[in-house]
């Protein structure tokens, strides 16, 4: 199968600092026919269910825990009985969420993700938050990137 790339779009609230701001996400999904990562789970899970379809979801991954990239997490691993991932350096921002339910998996610096015969890189950028991470996928030559980098700047 060849790896692909999709995008889904939801919107809703980020919070930050005492702010509410009305935003939209982008959510990935990397896989193929079969089997997909997630990357980010934003406001609202239906539109990611829909788009998985009868896939394996093999990992929810975060890029970094503010509340619009994780807050539609726990809902999406519970219908699709997939780990949810993200680095530790982050686990205050989770908690603040989603204080009964503790991530799954840990993501490190220089990790390797397997999907769909391809190899995923994990690349700590702490910056926009302390546990924020890229993703290098060599095979595509693309990096996910959450909010390290989006339009008009730097996160």
């Amino acid at each position: 199968m060849t790896l692909q790339v999709e995008q889904v779009v939801t919107s809703g609230i980020f919070s930050l600092d005492g702010e509410d701001f009305n935003v939209d996400n982008n959510i990935w999904l990397l896989g193929d026919d079969k089997e997909v990562i997630i990357f980010d789970a934003a406001h609202d899970h239906l539109p990611i269910l829909d788009s998985v379809g009868n896939r394996k979801v093999k990992a929810i991954i975060c890029t970094h825990g503010h509340n619009d990239h994780i807050n539609a997490a726990v809902e999406l691993a519970t219908e699709t009985n997939a780990p949810i991932w993200l680095h530790p350096d982050d686990a205050m921002l989770w908690d603040v969420i989603h204080p009964d339910h503790h991530i799954d998996a840990p993501l490190k610096d220089g990790q390797k993700i397997s999907i769909s015969g391809s190899e995923l890189s994990v690349l700590h950028t702490p910056g926009h938050s302390p546990g924020g991470c890229c993703f290098h996928v060599p095979d595509l030559g693309v990096v996910f990137s959450g909010d390290t980098l989006f339009n008009g700047g730097p996160g």
